[in-house]
Order: structure tokens, then C-alpha cells, then sequence
């Protein structure tokens, strides 16, 4: 057999990473990379993924009952924040720590409007979000040509650049005593009681929470991925790797402003805290412990960090932040995938071994 026929066995015609068939050599065998919680849902039966979703609208329709409406309406809130932040860290790789950023410039928007244009709150969130994408465009723009640390630092000072222009611009902002007063108008509905706002809400958390899942598991969602886990051979086959880390940073950033705007008509006020970096981090700590790269987590890791900040401001007890860092300390050292993530490989596991 001659040497070119070796070679020619050696190698076989594999679909690429990205859907685009090309040749590789399979001698060295590599070990696949663990494959995401979100991904073991959407191979599971139909059954258990209907029953997820059926068992997650149901939690979602119960929560105001069996919680201080208020803190359902949070909930909510940073879900969708914390699902923002997934969609770029989990499935483009992209650590940001800046997304207060557009969580703040959206809240500050929706209540500008709300307060000075007397829109219905829906379309003042809007507004805000269309903000906060706007504003994500240019920081993406720079942001994107880095990589890794380099990334999260440009976008924690752009962050930080936004809080400075949001304390001095007094006249808009109101610097530190903040806006207040924003309403919730809706048509001559009556909204002031957050059981009945959290339900006026929960339609838009969920829209928002449905295009986060439609563009993961779009084909640009798995170009995201296959940027994710190999730039260079995304680049050699063609794809255009910044335009896209870039458009998914825009859209992180409008889920992160309809998050924002919410949250600013459900308190009814916007401070400089929605803008401090200190959110962008506890962002990050909802993603980690709910499970980085699973989308669900994200709402998950928000229900269990609000409902515990919650807890312990009403026992009194001060230092929440130590507590939420110890139990993020923990997640990383012991429960890596996350929640939710931890959860499905176990059941990933089980099933293997059924069918073993």
C-alpha cells in the first residue's frame, strides 16, 4: 500500500463544528467537550420537554402567590438580566463585566420616558432597551477586537464611564437622589399593586426569554458557539468572527436594557446602583450559580440569589454580599456546571447507564 494511500485511511470526511463539511484528520483521538445543560434538554424526549416548560409556566404563573409580589417582580427583573449575560459568556465566550451598563442606561431611559412622555410602560421599556442597544453598538465595537481579561476590563470601563456621565449630568439624571416617581401608565389600568404589575410583565419576561432561546438555537447561535469554542477555524472557514461576537453583543445588550426598563418601572425609581459595577458582578454570580452556558440557569440563579437577599434583609442580618460570595466560592469550587448544569449532567449520567 503506498504512502498516499495510508493517508488517504487515515483520514475521513467529518461535518465541521459549524455545519460545513470539511476534512480532518482523525488519527490523534480528542476527547469531546462535555456538552451544555441546555443541550441535554433539547435532546431529551418530547414529553420531558414539554413537561419542563409546562412546570416552568406554571412556577412562573404561582410566584407572586407564594412570594412578596415584589420580589416575584424582581425576579423576573434579573432573569432576564442574568439571561442576557448568558447568551455572551455561556455560548460566545465573552466574559463582560460592564452589562450594568446597559441595564442602567435602560432603566434611566424607560423612566426619562415614562415620567416626561406619559407612554404606556411597555413602550417606555422598549424604548429603553432600543437604548440600551444603541449604546452596546459602539462599546461592542471596540470591545470585541480583545479577548479573555482584556475584554471584561474594556468593558467594566466603559461601564464605569457611563456611571461617571450618569452622576454628573444632574439635570437629567438627577444625580444621586435619582429619578423618582416613575409610572406604571397602562392604559388606565391600575397597576400600582405589584400582584397585578407583576402579571402586566410577565408576557414581555417571557418574550424576552423566548428570543433569548430562539437565537441559541438559531444557526447564527451555533456559529456563536463554534466561535466559542474555536475561533480560528471559524475564521479560516469564512464566517466574519467580530461582526458576529458583535451582533450578539447588541442583542445582550437589548435583553439586558428590557430587564433594566422593568425594573425601573416595578421599583418606580432608578438610582446610580443600577449602574454600578457591583450589578454587572452580581450578574455574573446569578450566571455561575445558576450554570454558565445552560440559559435556564440564568433564571434559576436569579430566583435563588433574590429570594436569599430577600431572606436575609428581612432577618436583618447585613452582610449579604459575604454570604452570596461564599455561596458563588462554592459553586466554583464544587458544583462547576452550576445548578442547573450539575442537574442535567447527573441526568445525562443515569441515562447513560440505563441504557448500558
Amino acid at each position: 500500500m503506498s504512502e498516499r494511500t495510508e493517508r488517504s485511511e487515515g483520514r475521513e470526511a467529518m461535518p465541521g463544528r459549524l455545519g460545513v463539511t470539511s476534512t480532518v484528520d482523525t488519527s490523534p483521538v480528542k476527547k469531546a467537550a462535555p456538552r451544555s445543560g441546555l443541550l441535554a434538554v433539547a435532546r431529551a424526549p418530547g414529553w420531558v420537554r414539554y413537561a419542563l416548560l409546562a412546570a416552568g409556566l406554571l412556577a412562573a404563573l404561582w410566584l407572586p402567590n407564594g412570594l412578596y409580589p415584589a420580589v416575584a417582580v424582581d425576579i423576573l427583573c434579573w432573569a432576564l438580566f442574568a439571561v442576557s449575560v448568558d447568551l455572551l459568556l455561556g455560548f460566545t465566550g465573552l466574559m463582560s463585566f460592564g452589562h450594568a451598563a446597559f441595564w442602567g442606561t435602560s432603566a434611566y431611559v424607560t423612566g426619562l420616558v415614562a415620567i416626561h412622555a406619559g407612554l404606556p410602560f411597555p413602550a417606555a421599556v422598549l424604548v429603553g432597551a432600543l437604548a440600551a442597544a444603541l449604546l452596546a453598538l459602539p462599546i461592542g465595537y471596540l470591545a470585541v477586537k480583545r479577548t479573555g481579561i482584556y475584554f471584561a476590563m474594556v468593558t467594566l470601563a466603559f461601564a464605569q464611564l457611563v456611571y461617571y456621565v450618569a452622576n454628573e449630568w444632574r439635570s437629567v439624571t438627577q444625580g444621586e437622589n435619582g429619578l423618582q416617581g416613575v409610572p406604571r401608565a397602562f392604559f388606565g389600568a391600575d397597576l400600582t399593586d405589584d400582584y397585578y404589575f407583576y402579571y402586566a410583565i410577565l408576557p414581555i419576561v417571557l418574550l424576552g426569554l423566548l428570543a433569548a432561546w430562539r437565537i441559541v438555537h438559531s444557526p447564527f447561535g451555533r456559529v456563536l458557539v463554534g466561535i466559542r469554542d474555536n475561533p480560528a477555524r471559524a475564521r479560516a472557514l469564512g464566517y466574519p468572527v467580530h461582526r458576529y461576537k458583535l451582533t450578539a453583543f447588541v442583542l445582550s445588550g437589548f435583553l439586558a436594557g428590557l430587564g433594566g426598563g422593568l425594573f425601573a418601572v416595578g421599583h418606580r425609581f432608578v438610582s446610580l446602583d443600577v449602574l454600578h459595577w457591583t450589578t454587572s458582578g452580581k450578574a455574573v454570580i446569578v450566571v455561575v450559580l445558576g450554570g454558565i452556558g445552560t440559559l435556564w440557569g440564568g433564571v434559576l440563579g436569579a430566583a435563588l440569589v433574590v429570594r436569599l437577599e430577600d431572606w436575609l434583609s428581612f432577618s436583618g442580618f447585613e452582610a449579604i454580599g459575604l454570604v452570596t460570595g461564599g455561596i458563588f466560592v462554592l459553586v466554583v469550587l464544587l458544583f462547576r456546571r452550576g445548578v442547573w448544569g450539575t442537574v442535567a449532567h447527573l441526568a445525562r449520567r443515569r441515562g447513560a447507564a440505563r441504557r448500558e
